[in-house]
């Protein structure tokens, strides 16, 4: 069986020279090895220029734990010499400290870093070392768990620090060779080798915006929140995750990447909000079967067929229907449903998207100006207290913004639990968050001011229907 755990690589600077020097990525001709000295060929040159912006990330945090009381003091002949006096048979709340290692890129040379969100997630205290040991106190600037990226700043005061420049993830290619120098296992400026062994894989499941570069170059614990480098030194990757066999913490040789245009993107985010801030557009759908695609005619199953289009959204205005199946976005395909989000997700708020939609067997050019998810309409948020079956729940109206923090699907909008209060009423009869209100005593619920009013009308008793994952639950509750 195999295990899914947290990791991640790290790499850095390529010389200004070096990416001057590098032939326009369309232009280049891949060639396999032809003797065997070429084989001998050495990495030296790009790990000594990218190295000094490779950094080793180290935090702490104070948690509090409960110790397990002796099961001997919970004994009734040892209770009745010591009775209570010592706590006996109650836990014992104490404060650990725990501390982590990671990796990390500096991407500006004013001292801005990047990492896996996982890396700096709930640290009172993180420490930046440079591949020169030199020092510095880190500050989080944002985090964004959805892509599991992290931005960091150290202040050097005003020394110019050696950077990474980002590449074009989009351009590799399974087989190209590829870099990684991190700090595994505390072993610092460690670096591994190997080659891009396959794109665009969006079932890992650690990140939802899932859509990864997968290599076979070593990656272990330490290295999370580090760089995957190409051999011009330029970031493509960084690298998140690892398969690990049943039991085991380390390398197989699968290990998986957040490609650089989302690493981009989320950074540049992350810089200019503090929090992420994502392009919206307003439609959903589901990737193409093979049923699908053999009943239009196409020669394999790629592609997102759209089947919701929320109304004055970006997908909207530039004439998306149901039943259109997008398949590229500026020219990059898009081979499923993943695809389509992590594509839209990588164009900043206000640009223009290009989507390539086949439309009853034709094929036809789109354009959406993506916009930040609008909060309208206004959540109104809502505590629910009193003695009702929705004590302790909190309920909002669902717009884009709130369903693109919580991952809830946005539909055609409706009333949300947005959060749950825990051993509340509500969460006892099995209440939880996200789930949408149909229907309070046969009232259909349509905004937060509807749902209040079928509340506190409600005499006799309680029929409460709700829709969660696609499904309508109805649940009767006594007055």
């Amino acid at each position: 069986m195999i295990g899914l755990r947290m990791r991640g690589l790290v790499v850095g600077l390529v010389g200004a020279a070096l990416v001057a020097a590098a032939p326009a990525r369309a232009q280049e001709v891949r060639v396999a090895p032809e003797s065997r000295a070429q084989i001998q060929e050495s990495f030296a040159p790009v790990v000594k220029a990218v190295a000094p912006a490779v950094v080793n990330i180290y935090t702490r945090k104070t948690v509090t734990v409960r110790t397990r009381p002796n099961p001997l003091l919970n004994d009734p002949f040892f209770r009745q010499f010591f009775g209570d006096q010592f706590g006996m048979g109650q836990s014992v709340p104490r404060e650990r400290v725990e501390r982590a290692l990671g990796s990390g890129v500096i991407i500006d040379a004013s001292g801005v870093i990047v990492t896996n969100n996982h890396v700096i997630d709930g640290a009172d205290e993180i420490t930046v070392i440079l591949s020169d040991r030199r020092e510095y106190p880190a500050t989080v600037v944002g985090r964004d768990p959805k892509t599991d990226i992290g931005v960091l700043r150290i202040d050097t005061h005003g020394r110019a620090l050696p950077y990474l420049q980002f590449g074009d993830a989009d351009s590799l290619e399974v087989g190209d060779l590829v870099l990684a120098i991190g700090n595994p296992f505390g072993l610092n400026q460690t670096v591994t080798s190997g080659i891009v062994s396959a794109l665009a894989r969006t079932s890992v499941g650690v990140a939802d915006y899932g859509f990864f570069i997968q290599t076979d170059a070593a990656i272990n614990p330490g290295n999370s929140g580090g760089a995957l480098v190409d051999m011009h030194g330029r970031l493509v990757g960084l690298n998140s995750a690892i398969y690990s066999g049943k039991g085991g913490a380390g390398s197989i040789g699968i290990g998986f990447a957040i490609p650089s245009p989302m690493v981009r993107a989320t950074a540049q985010s992350l810089l200019a909000h503090g929090r992420p801030v994502r392009s919206w557009f307003g439609a959903g759908g589901e990737s193409v079967s093979a049923e699908v695609a053999d009943s239009l005619g196409m020669d394999h199953p790629y592609g997102a067929i759209i089947g919701d289009v929320y109304p004055n959204s970006p997908a909207a205005h530039a004439g998306l229907r149901p039943g259109d199946i997008v398949l590229a976005i500026n020219g990059r395909d898009v081979q499923d449903v993943a695809g389509l989000r992590y594509r839209l997700a990588t164009v900043p708020v206000g640009e223009t998207a290009t989507l390539t939609v086949l439309r009853q067997g034709e094929r036809r050019n789109l354009t959406a100006k993506l916009m930040e998810p609008p909060e309208t309409p206004p959540r109104q948020s809502t505590a629910i207290g009193g003695r009702t079956p929705l004590t302790g729940a909190e309920i909002s109206n669902l717009n884009p913004a709130l369903a693109d923090e919580t991952g809830i699907p946005l539909g055609e909008g409706g009333v949300v639990i947005s959060n749950l209060a825990e051993g509340s009423v509500a969460a006892r009869l099995g209440f939880r968050p996200g789930d949408v209100l149909g229907k309070i005593n046969r009232v259909k619920i349509d905004s937060v001011a509807t749902a209040l009013k079928a509340i506190k009308s409600a005499q006799g008793g309680w029929r409460i229907e709700v829709i969660r994952d696609g499904k309508t639950l109805a649940m009767s509750v006594d007055g």
